[in-house]
């Protein structure tokens, strides 16, 4: 089992920053992918970006290219989300997910990959 907790969470004006973080314990050594998605109100869920634990590498959705940036500490166990240049669209609560099958792309931006999920931290963007 692999446990995940959210935070850094919270209210922000329109073209602000957070830092999210979510801290992975328990059998983190079967974690070979992690993501965040996130889920306004009345929508479904949506994919924001991942990260191969392992290697580094990234993929994000494009509403939030070039202004999220989704990067891990392996020695913490924490992946962390910083967002730039909010916009009151980002308005959503995020969560993080851990997954123990290896995939990339767009392959790995589909929720049924992964296995475990954080409670989420909600983003409140104000114009």
């Amino acid at each position: 089992q692999v446990q995940l907790v959210e935070s850094g969470g919270g209210s922000v004006q329109a073209g602000g920053s957070l830092r999210l973080s979510c801290a992975a314990s328990g059998r983190t050594g079967s974690i070979y992918v992690m993501g965040w998605f996130r889920q306004a109100p009345g929508k479904e869920r949506e994919f924001v970006a991942h990260i191969s634990w392992s290697s580094g590498s990234t993929y994000y959705a494009d509403s939030v290219k070039g202004r999220f940036t989704i990067s891990r500490d392996m020695a913490k166990n924490t992946l962390y989300l910083q967002m730039n240049s909010l916009k009151p669209e980002d308005t959503a609560a995020y969560s993080c997910a851990a997954a123990r099958t290896w995939s990339l792309g767009t392959a790995a931006a589909s929720p049924s990959l992964y296995r475990y999920w954080g409670q989420g931290t909600q983003v409140t963007v104000s114009s």
